[in-house]
């Protein structure tokens, strides 16, 4: 039986949002993309769910400077 996991490590999230681990790192140190430190190294873990919440907000985010025209490129 393949259980599937339901946290991430930060090297799966930067490859899954196509940057960097610093850039993954940064987003969570910011607040951006919400983690939790888990084990006796404090890890940074993030749920899967987190991450599609955070491309959604990024999504809404886009689309609104779009509007609004204060979108830089």
């Amino acid at each position: 039986m393949v259980v599937e996991s339901r946290f991430l490590p930060l090297t799966d999230v930067a490859e899954l949002l196509n940057v960097s681990i610093a850039q993954a790192r940064a987003l969570v140190r910011s607040g951006d993309l919400r983690a939790i430190k888990v084990g006796g190294r404090g890890q940074w873990r993030v749920e899967k769910s987190e991450i599609e919440a955070y491309i959604q907000r990024m999504y809404e985010r886009t689309e609104y400077q779009i509007k609004t025209g204060s979108i830089e490129d």
